[in-house]
């Protein structure tokens, strides 16, 4: 278990990212939903990330049901901040697709990074959840809010956590320049970065992390395979949600190809690559089944040889002063 930033809450080093039981792109069943929670904990993990954005609450409800037999003491659980779910006046029954989640759209998605909409959006997620509390709370996506995020929404969280609301907060988002802007500007004990340091993109890697270390900032990496085709590079794979152009395709059949020549798979070296940065305290991966979730684990826990990043260097594949890791695995 490592800690985040300076507030002291723990999380294990691979994290469940509950978008996929709020079920995102095809309907996942309630049955399979609990399966997939329980893999996690019976893999070791103990961090569990939902939001309000998964499934219009879904997510969160099924999370917060799964984890409801388990000892409140032994995880953590982080959600967000920014999207305040309202009521539909009809409902047609049209699923919500366009957002991405195959659940009824009985509600939309308001903004809201101001102070009373933080603290709305974290009395609803606590019903969702059925807890009392939770450990983490991140601003969500603020790309086009970010005068509200760091004007109201922040200081809100940072009231939050002063009067022990919540044990760390901070922001999470699909880019690395705004978050690099938390992290120099605010006392954030954390940032999730999805999609921004992997095996095809290491944007984070220049400004973020850097500026994460010496602030002594945690990072959590999500999208480690960003959105698929690090998890299975063949034609009409996904690359942050859309069809993989053919020269990123190209470069993580690559990687899948160098990886095994050296007896390991590409989804182990892309979990690897991530979890190997010093600032890095957890790599968050979304599962939408048991047998993802094992999967994952599995690969999480593998010994990639250091032979595998000498050779994506000399090809090009990786930088040369990106950091990689040591042979042995790192565990939970």
């Amino acid at each position: 278990m490592n800690t985040l930033g300076r507030s002291g809450v723990p999380i294990s080093a691979l994290a469940f990212g509950a978008a996929g039981i709020g079920s995102l792109y095809t309907e996942v069943g309630e049955e399979q939903a609990y399966e997939a929670v329980g893999a996690a904990w019976d893999s070791g993990i103990r961090a569990f990330d939902t939001a309000p954005h998964y499934g219009l609450g879904l997510s969160e409800r099924r999370l917060g049901a799964a984890l409801r037999e388990r000892p409140r003491t032994a995880y953590t659980v982080s959600t967000k901040v920014g999207r305040l779910l309202e009521p539909r006046d009809a409902d047609d029954g049209a699923p919500d697709l366009d957002n991405g989640f195959a659940v009824p759209a009985t509600h939309r998605r308001v903004w809201d990074f101001s102070a009373d909409g933080v603290r709305r959006s974290l009395a609803e997620s606590l019903e969702r959840l059925g807890l009392d509390r939770v450990d983490v709370v991140y601003l969500h996506d603020p790309d086009d809010h970010a005068e509200q995020a760091f004007r109201e929404g922040y200081p809100a969280l940072e009231r939050l956590r002063a009067e022990g609301v919540v044990g760390a907060i901070g922001a999470g988002m699909n880019q690395a320049e705004m978050l690099t802007r938390f992290v120099r500007e605010t006392d954030v004990d954390v940032v999730l970065c999805a999609g921004r340091y992997t095996l095809l993109d290491q944007s984070a890697l220049a400004e973020l992390l850097p500026a994460a270390a010496g602030r002594g900032v945690s990072v959590v990496i999500g999208g480690a395979f960003n959105s698929g085709l690090l998890a299975d590079p063949r034609p009409g794979a996904t690359y942050n949600y859309v069809e993989a152009p053919p020269e990123l395709l190209d470069r993580a059949q690559r990687i899948a190809e160098a990886a095994a020549r050296h007896g390991t798979t590409v989804r182990a070296a892309a979990l690897a690559f991530c979890r190997a940065h010093p600032a890095v305290a957890g790599v968050l991966v979304g599962a939408r089944s048991a047998a993802e979730v094992r999967d994952c684990a599995e690969q999480f826990a593998a010994t990639v040889p250091a032979a595998l990043w000498r050779e994506l260097k000399d090809l090009g594949l990786l930088p040369a002063h990106a950091p990689v890791p040591a042979e042995e695995p790192p565990g939970h």
